[in-house]
Parts: C-alpha cells; sequence; structure tokens
C-alpha cells in the first residue's frame, strides 16, 4: 500500500457513527495537529485553523467523520439484540452482515438478521423484511448471556468492513465508511498540498452528526464564520445495474462531481462556475450532475448568517449507504487537485464578486 492507502485504510477503519465520534476524532487530530491551530467546538466537530498569506477571507471545507451505524436500543429475553438506526439504511442491505458492538469492556461481535428462511412459510419469503423483524445475534441464549458481555442500551455498533484494494485494472477500493472518510481524506490532504501558500484564512472543519441532521456543521460554521465554504463529500452514482445515467450522472472513475442541485441547498452560481472552469484550466476531468435527494452540510452552511457562498465537490461513491462501498482513486486524486486549486484563487476580490448583484 502506498501512502494514501494507508492514510484512507486508517481512516475508514476507525470507529465514529453518529453522535459517537471519540475515535475518528482522535485518529484525525493526530494527522492534522502540526497544520494549523486546532479547536474543538462543544458538539465536537474539530477545526484546523491554517494561515495563509492573508488573514481574509475566510475559508471554510468541511467534510464529516460521522459514519452510518446503530446503537443498542433493547435486549430481549430470549437473547437478542434490536437496535436503531444512525443515519439512513435500507432494510435489506444490513441483513447477513457483521456488526462490532462498542462497549465499555471491549468489542463485542454479532451478526445482522431477521426471520430465519427456515420458519419462513413460502408467501413469506417473497415479501421484504420490515424493520420490526431485524436484529443482532451474538450468539446468545438469554438477556443475561448478553449482559454478560457487557453490552447495554445505548452502546455504538459499528459497521465491520475491511479496506481491500480491489483487483480491476486501474486502483478502486472497497470498505465501510467512505461516506465521508474519504472526504476527511482529501480535506487533509488539501491543506498539506497548500503548506500556507493561499491567500486566505483556511478553516478545515471535520464535522460530526452529519448522518442524523448535519448537526456539526450547524455548530461549528458558528465557530468559523466563514466567508466562502467547500463541502467535500461522497457523490452519488448511476454506473450499476438498474441506474439511469440519463438522469442524474455518476460514474466512478470519471472524475470529481459538482453537484448542481439537491434537495437542501443550490450552489452559489458564480463560485460553481469558478470550479468548473478551474477543472478545465487544469485538466481535471469533472462530473457535474443533480441528486434528486439527501443532502450534505452545506444545507446549513451555505445559509449561515447573511449567507456563504457554497459548493459541494463530492468524489462518486458505490453504494454509500451500506456496509461496503466502492470509490476510484483517480477520483479521490482529482478532488484533491480541485479543491487545492480552487482554494489557492480565494483571495478577497475573488471572494467579493461572489455575491449576487
Amino acid at each position: 500500500m502506498d501512502k494514501t492507502e494507508l492514510f484512507l485504510r486508517e481512516l475508514t477503519q476507525a470507529s465514529g457513527v453518529s453522535g459517537y465520534e471519540a475515535d475518528i476524532r482522535k485518529v484525525l487530530k493526530k494527522h492534522v495537529s502540526l497544520l494549523g491551530d486546532i479547536s474543538i467546538d462543544r458538539l465536537g466537530s474539530l477545526i484546523c485553523r491554517v494561515h495563509g498569506t492573508t488573514n481574509e477571507p475566510s475559508v471554510m471545507i468541511a467534510a464529516h467523520m460521522d459514519q452510518i451505524g446503530f446503537m443498542v436500543k433493547s435486549i430481549t429475553e430470549s437473547g437478542f439484540i434490536k437496535f436503531n438506526s444512525l443515519g439512513g439504511w435500507t432494510n435489506q442491505i444490513m441483513i447477513a452482515h457483521r456488526v462490532n458492538i462498542q462497549t465499555t469492556r471491549g468489542n463485542v461481535i454479532g451478526v445482522i438478521c431477521g426471520p430465519s428462511r427456515d420458519i419462513m412459510t413460502d408467501e413469506e419469503r417473497k415479501k421484504p423484511i420490515e424493520r420490526k423483524d431485524i436484529y443482532i445475534d451474538i450468539g446468545g441464549s438469554s438477556r443475561k448471556d448478553v449482559e454478560a458481555t457487557g453490552v447495554r442500551i445505548g452502546d455504538p455498533i459499528i459497521p465491520v468492513s475491511d479496506f481491500t484494494i480491489l483487483n480491476v485494472p486501474g486502483k478502486t477500493y472497497m470498505t465501510k465508511a467512505f461516506d465521508d472518510r474519504i472526504g476527511c481524506a482529501a480535506l487533509v490532504a488539501v491543506i498539506q498540498n497548500l503548506k500556507k501558500d493561499h491567500p486566505n484564512t483556511l478553516y478545515g472543519v471535520a464535522t460530526v452528526q452529519e448522518e442524523v441532521g448535519v448537526r456539526g456543521a450547524t455548530t461549528s460554521v458558528e465557530a468559523v464564520n466563514p466567508d466562502v465554504a467547500i463541502i467535500l463529500d461522497v457523490s452519488t452514482t448511476t454506473d450499476v445495474p438498474g441506474g439511469n445515467p440519463d438522469e442524474t450522472g455518476g460514474k466512478i472513475g470519471a472524475g470529481p462531481a459538482l453537484i448542481n442541485y439537491d434537495p437542501r441547498m443550490i450552489p452559489n452560481l458564480k463560485l460553481r462556475d469558478m470550479a468548473i472552469e478551474t477543472a478545465a484550466k487544469f485538466k481535471i476531468p469533472l462530473q457535474v450532475y443533480s441528486m434528486e435527494f439527501g443532502g450534505y452540510d452545506g444545507s446549513t452552511i451555505h445559509v449561515h448568517g447573511i449567507g456563504v457562498p457554497s459548493v459541494v465537490i463530492g468524489i462518486p461513491c458505490r453504494y454509500a449507504h451500506s456496509h461496503n462501498s466502492i470509490i476510484a482513486r483517480t477520483d479521490y486524486d482529482n478532488a484533491v487537485k480541485l479543491t487545492t486549486a480552487l482554494v489557492k484563487q480565494l483571495d478577497k476580490t475573488s471572494v467579493a464578486v461572489l455575491t449576487p448583484t
């Protein structure tokens, strides 16, 4: 593995479901502590302030550190664990995957299960599994068995998935939590690339609790009060069976994505055009498309105060809200190049003209 792959493995394998980000925050803090001034807001978002050649404007780059996961809701008398979802999950995607329950006494491995096929009727097998019928099995036979392992209500549950370099030509990676550890990795790489040679003050922010309502972005933007913002996250793809590329686009290996629309944010049009022109100038492949559902940290950042010109740069990701998602290395590298080049242009003059007239 090269340096980037080792970094991606470290970030994606760290624990940090929404509301329980201590482990991933510790990892990120280690990597940015020498790059700028570090602070943490009261919700837990990590803020790295990097002085450039001038104090103004203030540029915020945000990427969320939390991943989707679960939380122990209850333990049945027969020894099975019911759970809450932290972030968006589809029922059929959950089943048969291993999870790690983090307890105060150590990790407990289990598997997400639904009704056993052996006891289902032919008609029941044809129906989608309902959320109320899904549970976690850690091998116990009673509540007492489960409690003996240290599992208790409120414990976080993390999907288990190794970081894997896939075998197809070109580099593609598969693991959990690319949403949005890949954005966090890009954020760190951009700060490293700039080497404090940028005409602004840069705030690299790893936010918390994005998957449960962009909560960390809401508090951290108050702390930063930026003049302009770039949000780094994953973006949807339609390059899979059943996808319709004529509708939204999105393909791994075809370059980072500029999100032209999502239900919670329309980007600043001048900043959007600046990103498109920058990609063309540096011959960086760029996909421009819309998202018909979901949203990003930008949804709350762009309406902070009297408004913050904002844009989302996404790294195309297959199967983002699942135990295993896939990205292409070239998309990550090009997202870093584009964001680096964009930040270098955001001086006082260029940011001033982003305000609509």
